[in-house]
This record gives structure tokens, sequence and C-alpha cells, in this order.
């Protein structure tokens, strides 16, 4: 397939993500999704049948493709065939497969401590606390600015976190002296100058990115000597756990997180959750690094 030919339909696809607001990730991901059916079909896609559709999921599946990126592809082609094309016959032809359900990785209290400690500087310190701490996804991590930091009233400001929702989560003193520390060692250095508003700055004015937050994790779980899978996620997934070990309502986590899946809303309960008391805490849990977010 030649480039002449695809452009135009590229161009339409792109148009029609922009209009409904699909992120850059997503627009990239779907891109290269329908770009590898292209090739697989050898022609112009809206010339596409579903047994071709058909043969191009079964070839997936028969190289061992994950059920993430199958159904990853799935969404992109239902996307290009049902929006850009107009072509139902084709969207119904796709297939998603129903991926197994695992239980997460969840550090204890102190392995959590563990990693924390194992950190090398005080930016990498405060990123980390800052990810056990609030339960924060790490795209929310790396996109915070400075103005996000709410100390009056002890809660973070989430911006247009999944989902393109607004949100604030709770701000412990502990984590707030971190936080300070790191703001005043990245001033001394020129990191915050007037102008850069990044919490977490990066690169040529950029923050922080994912992948680098998700390594510096890695190194950390490494040095204290923790052998399971861990990455930021696993950071998320701690901060409820250890939440609900405390006997925390798990609508109060649900909020927290903005995950719906924890449990259906409620009528009764989260609609107005923050500040909230400070809970019970673990035994000798003020002993360690940093336990709970209220320690």
């Amino acid at each position: 397939m030649t480039d002449k030919a695809i452009s135009p339909l590229r161009r339409r696809l792109i148009e029609d993500m922009t209009i409904r607001r699909l992120g850059p990730g997503t627009q990239h991901q779907y891109i290269r999704h329908v770009k590898s059916f292209a090739d697989f079909v050898g022609h112009s896609p809206d010339k596409a049948t579903p047994e071709d559709v058909h043969r191009y999921q079964l070839r997936l599946a028969s190289i061992g493709t994950t059920v993430p990126t199958l159904n990853a592809g799935a969404s992109a082609l239902r996307f290009f065939f049902r929006v850009t094309l107009k072509r139902r016959d084709l969207a119904e032809a796709v297939v998603s497969v129903r991926e197994p359900r695992r239980l997460p990785v969840v550090l204890s209290v102190e392995e959590v401590s563990r990693l924390l400690a194992s950190t090398t500087n005080i930016k990498h310190k405060a990123a980390l606390s800052l990810a056990y701490a609030t339960g924060l996804r790490s795209s929310e991590v790396v996109s915070l600015k400075l103005t996000d930091i709410d100390s009056d009233r002890m809660v973070i400001r989430v911006e247009q976190g999944k989902g393109n929702k607004d949100r604030y989560v709770l701000l412990s003193p502990n984590l707030l002296d971190i936080l300070r520390e790191w703001w005043r060692a990245a001033r001394k250095k020129g990191w915050m100058h007037s102008g850069q508003p990044w919490l977490f700055p990066g690169y040529r004015g950029q923050h922080m990115s994912r992948r680098q937050l998700h390594r510096l994790v890695c190194m950390a779980a490494e040095r204290a000597s923790i052998t399971k899978r861990v990455g930021v996620h696993t950071l998320r997934h701690s901060f409820a756990t250890h939440l609900l070990e405390q006997k925390t309502d798990i609508r109060i986590i649900q909020v927290l997180l903005e995950a719906e899946t924890y449990c259906p809303p409620t009528p009764d309960r989260g609609a107005d959750l923050l500040p909230l008391s400070s809970p019970v805490r673990r035994a000798r849990a003020h002993c360690q690094a940093i336990c709970l977010p209220w320690c």
C-alpha cells in the first residue's frame, strides 16, 4: 500500500480522533494498529472485507500476541471502521478477548518503607513517596505542577486525570515536608526558576517522563532487595490495600483513587469525603519511614 493511498484515510482518522479529544498516546496507538492491519491486507483498508479482519486477528493470535495488545488493536480497528470508514460490517467482525483476572502485586508496609529508604536522592524520594502516599497514577504524578500543592487545605489538586476528571487527594504532613525539602534542593540547583511550572521537571522544559518514574521504582526495589515485580502501579495498589487493611471504608478508597471498579457508587457516601479524619494507625507504623499518608 502506498503513502498516497493511506494519507487521506490517516488524515481523516486523525481528524476523527481529534474531534473526540482522544489523547496523544491513544491516537499514536490507534494509528499504529490501523497501519498494521493495512500492511497485512496489502491494500487500502477501506476496501477490506470481514474475512480480512478475521484473517488478521487469527494471525495475531497465532503469533502469540498478548491479550492487552489484542484488545487495544480491536479498539483501534473498531473506531476506525465504525467512525472513519462508516463500515459497521467490519466493526462487527472485530473480536475482543476476555482478559484473565490476576491479583495485583502488593508490597507490605515494611517493604514500602525499605523501598523509599533506598532512594538515592531527594527528588527520587519525593516522587516515589508522593506516588505511594496519594495512590496517584504515574501519569498524574509526573504532570503535577507546583501550584497543585495546596498546603493550606492539605490537599493536592489532580487536573484532568484518567477520564479527563479533576479531583483532590490528601496531602499528609510527612509528604509535605519531603516535597518542601525537594523544592529547596531543586531551587538551589536552579531547577525551580520562574516560568518552570512542574513539580518534577525533566528535560527541555518538560516534566519527568512516566518511563523515568518507572525506572526509579525498579532501581529502588532492586536496591531494597525486593524480589517482587514492582512498578509505579504497585505503589498505587499497595496504598489501597494498606487502607483496606486498616478497615477504611471501601467507598472512601474508591473516591481517593477515582476508581469505579472497587465498588458501585453509593448515593449516601462519598459525595464529600475530603478531608478525612485520621484513621487508626497500623501497629508500629509511626516507627517506619512512611507507612500511610496520615502517619
